[in-house]
């Protein structure tokens, strides 16, 4: 990095705020080779993301803000400091008591500021942070008490949702908006649901979205065999054509 940063025009050229998007999408190109389980994939990826974090400590260095070397020792002291029951005297048994341990020792950090909530990045995919919240949340005893009154919120925010479909259907105008608020609701009470159930709704909705892709496909292909474009197939065949892929599998 020090004969880049010197040698190579571009990154010499290259800031923390230009190599956001490179990050994230590196970021996302090593989750792809895990969920593939390729561990030629993950070498690769992992090395790229392990230049990224070199690239950031060497522009620290340059600014005189920090160094490899203490970005390593920062994250060494967090984990000691977060793991007293590997380190120190607490006890913790299962995950579930580490992550509550986690959380509180979060929330007597100096540094933290504005809550619980704080920390979860406000770039962080919709999803996956609604997920976050309610973990933090949870850790600190915002949670159900029986996993199964969630189903209730659920339904009751999916009558919310039909509630303003209906207004909607009728000519209020401001129905559209208030339904897509209600959406939001709804999906979020969903993800609540799947945490409690020990579903990971963002790995359940990608395998979803693999298993439409694959079936689509498979409709694709059939439809250009009868030699009649898609759009012009009745519903009715193209529904066929998605059983048979469904049945394939």
């Amino acid at each position: 990095m020090d004969a880049l940063r010197t040698g190579c025009p571009w990154d010499r050229e290259q800031t923390f705020e230009s190599l956001r998007n490179n990050t994230i999408e590196e970021t996302f190109e090593l989750i792809d080779a895990v969920e593939q389980g390729d561990m030629d994939e993950i070498k690769k990826e992992l090395g790229d993301l392990l230049l990224h974090v070199v690239f950031y400590a060497k522009i620290g260095d340059e600014q005189g803000a920090f160094d490899i070397g203490d970005v390593a020792g920062a994250i060494c002291d967090k984990l000691v400091y977060r793991h007293p029951h590997v380190f120190g005297e607490a006890q913790a048994d299962t995950a579930g008591q580490v992550t509550r341990n986690w959380e509180a020792l979060k929330e007597k950090e100096k540094d933290r500021k504005g809550g619980v909530l704080s920390g979860v990045p406000k770039g962080m995919p919709p999803l996956v942070k609604a997920c976050r919240i309610q973990e933090k949340a949870a850790a600190v005893g915002f949670d159900w008490e029986r996993k199964e009154d969630v189903w209730d919120k659920v339904r009751e925010e999916l009558s919310e949702v039909e509630t303003e479909r209906t207004a909607s259907a009728a000519g209020d105008a401001t129905a559209t908006s208030r339904m897509g608020e209600e959406f939001g609701d709804l999906i979020f009470a969903v993800i609540n649901a799947a945490r409690l159930y020990g579903v990971n709704p963002e790995q359940a909705l990608e395998k979803c979205n693999k298993k439409f892709i694959r079936r689509f496909n498979h409709v694709e292909a059939r439809a250009a065999g009868t030699g009649t474009p898609m759009r012009d197939l009745p519903l009715e065949t193209l529904e066929k054509f998605w059983g048979e892929a469904k049945a394939g599998e």
